[in-house]
């Protein structure tokens, strides 16, 4: 760890109130004894990692610092609040443990980086810990937001999750929190490689007002938010709304979100795949994006067919006209043995 004057006093400052920041970040823990006893540093339920609660202010045995016997890791507690929170600039590491100790901002200091995190802005190591620090969608703001869209069918929506305080940086102005919405992005084989975070308004009815309310980072290029394991048959399109809106007619279908036109014409396709769906958004990078996408799939041996919404794009026919007109529209779009083995008939 590399430790500027003003980060070796925040350290000696979260020290001296060790237990307070462990019933903050770590709330999934308990006290025993000298010690705070929890799963990791991202907060899990267990009881592998320890946090020394009394001792000096450095050196063996200080306050503050903690082990995980079960993978070694070791640090101190602004690493808890970084990696719990799911943090990325250790500015924004500094700002948090400023607020809980209730002490000002400083001026800007070019001189002192500090405490910088082990992986750079919006690197897939970046979204991982992000990742890490959210928690399952059930129950959470999550819900709440997907089913003000009309989305309340969420199986196989593992790539979903949930952060509550969430930092948003914009291009200006200070750093805010909100609760987002994170996806994973991962490749063919599964690893994550990058996060997306929709920032939601508290109230559950929309995303928070923001001029940018989403953001991407990692390795996104070829890569996926998936919904369901890699088939003969599946559906790509851009929004991860726009996919879970299709997935509302078509259940059984596995589904990719690349989260952008210019990822939806790169997606890289699983050798499974001999049928590919492409969830059309209806504008001019849409266009663009599936001309694209069908002439690598044409080339690639695999069938490309289109599917286009009446509006901009399937979420937007789904909350303006409900499920059934949906489904009424894309099942003329898809082929007859599809439509037998994917879409459910509409109940009575």
């Amino acid at each position: 760890m590399i430790m500027g004057s003003s980060t070796s006093d925040l350290v000696h400052r979260l020290a001296r109130e060790a237990e307070a920041v462990c019933r903050q970040y770590l709330s999934n823990g308990r006290r025993v004894g000298r010690y705070w006893i929890v799963g990791d540093v991202h907060n899990a339920p267990d009881r592998s990692m320890f946090v020394r609660l009394f001792g000096p202010e450095s050196g063996k045995g200080a306050a503050g610092r903690w082990t995980d016997g079960a993978t070694g890791e070791h640090g101190d507690l602004l690493d808890v609040i970084r990696e719990s929170l799911g943090l990325i600039d250790f500015r924004d590491v500094a700002d948090e443990a400023r607020r809980f100790l209730n002490l000002p901002r400083p001026e800007p200091d070019p001189q002192h980086r500090g405490h910088a995190a082990p992986a750079p802005t919006g690197s897939p190591e970046a979204a991982r810990r992000l990742i890490a620090a959210s928690h399952p969608i059930h129950g959470t703001l999550v819900e709440s937001y997907l089913r003000h869209r009309c989305i309340d069918d969420l199986h196989d929506a593992g790539a979903l999750r949930y952060h509550p305080r969430c930092y948003h940086r914009p291009d200006d102005g200070p750093t805010q929190i909100w609760p987002a919405m994170i996806a994973s992005v991962t490749d063919l084989g599964g690893l994550i490689t990058g996060a997306h975070r929709t920032w939601l308004d508290p109230s559950g009815l929309g995303k928070a007002p923001l001029e940018t309310p989403r953001k991407a980072m990692g390795s996104l290029l070829g890569n996926a938010v998936r919904f369901g394991p890699h088939d003969d048959v599946m559906a790509v399109g851009e929004g991860i709304e726009t996919m879970l809106s299709l997935r509302m007619v078509l259940p059984g279908m596995s589904m990719m979100a690349a989260l952008s036109a210019t990822h939806l014409s790169a997606i890289l396709f699983p050798d499974t795949l001999h049928r590919l769906y492409i969830a059309r958004d209806i504008d001019p990078a849409g266009d663009g994006a599936m001309a694209s996408l069908t002439a690598r799939a044409a080339a690639a041996g695999i069938e490309a067919i289109p599917l286009s919404p009446r509006l901009g794009d399937f979420n937007e026919n789904l909350v303006a006209f409900g499920l059934n007109d949906l489904r009424a529209l894309v099942r003329p779009q898809i082929t007859p043995q599809d439509v037998e083995r994917f879409l459910p008939a509409a109940p009575r």
